[in-house]
């Protein structure tokens, strides 16, 4: 007999970053999960990083998408880029924050490239030392969402401001990142290595080395972000009609990557999120306290 598990029940809010920082965090989303029956959610292949606080409770790596990097339980944490999923915990009852860190903002925000935590889940303490805790402290005692996300906004332009910014980045791999998110991930890496002027080979391997992606997967994860924001619109398209506006072959070749990127169906991962998940407005952020 078939037993299903209840999903955690998830309430999310999001707010936009003030304008200096957004060339390196895309997004703020504070969210509060409910307890359930122990389970295994599955890290989605992005391209974004992932910077986790957690205000209470922890997150617990089970498996990297690395498999060569070794799980563990973190409060605080950055996921580096990856091109399959990884495997966490879930059950406990959690509020946070997850930030949306492009490879830029690795650089300019934690003082390292992305490719340096490529498939890995890295502790914030290693990262950034003794500011991470300090940082997590406030957040935690802070008086609401409205005021976590303006402190957000004040904490990360400071380290900023002391940081070394895209200092040591290639312009030309910039430029190829650029493109890719321009064209959705379509553009083919032939004609990306001829716009930059560069051997196909000695750009996938700058490119890696910075993002920690090579060129056909970063264009693969870009162009399947764009197909989940799809599928989470208000309106949801059909599977076929997204696959078809996200520049796949076919539905076959996105529920490919679902499975691939995902590690389960399309319907699978849509459930939740159209079932548990409550977006709340700015309107509505104190709604959220933990």
């Amino acid at each position: 007999m078939a037993v299903q598990v209840a999903e955690p029940a998830i309430r999310a809010c999001w707010r936009t970053p003030a304008a200096p920082l957004l060339p390196y965090v895309s997004a703020y989303t504070g969210y509060r999960q409910e307890a359930a029956p122990p389970s295994v959610h599955h890290g989605v292949a992005s391209p974004h990083l992932t910077f986790l606080l957690c205000l209470d409770g922890r997150v617990d790596v089970l498996a990297n998408a690395d498999p060569g990097k070794a799980p563990g339980s973190f409060t605080a944490a950055v996921g580096g880029l990856h091109d399959g999923p990884a495997r966490i915990a879930q059950g406990e009852p959690q509020t946070g924050v997850q930030l949306r860190l492009t490879w830029r903002g690795a650089r300019a925000l934690l003082g390292l490239p992305a490719g340096a935590l490529a498939g890995d889940t890295v502790g914030l303490d290693a990262l950034l030392g003794r500011p991470a805790a300090t940082l997590l402290d406030r957040l935690a005692g802070a008086d609401g969402w409205p005021e976590r996300f303006a402190l957000l906004d004040a904490e990360l332009t400071a380290l900023l401001a002391h940081g070394r910014g895209e200092r040591g980045v290639r312009p030309e791999v910039g430029y190829a990142w650029d493109r890719l998110t321009d064209t959705g991930g379509t553009l083919r890496v032939e004609e990306l290595a001829r716009e930059v002027g560069w051997s196909r080979r000695h750009l996938t391997e700058k490119f890696r080395a910075e993002t920690g992606l090579g060129l056909k997967a970063a264009a693969r994860v870009i162009r399947f972000e764009g197909a989940c924001d799809r599928l989470l619109a208000p309106d949801r398209p059909s599977l076929a009609r997204v696959a078809a506006e996200a520049g796949y072959a076919d539905q076959a070749h996105l529920s490919r990557d679902f499975r691939d990127l995902a590690g389960e169906p399309a319907t699978t991962w849509l459930s939740p999120r159209l079932t548990n998940d409550t977006p709340v407005g700015q309107e509505g952020l104190e709604q959220l306290r933990p």
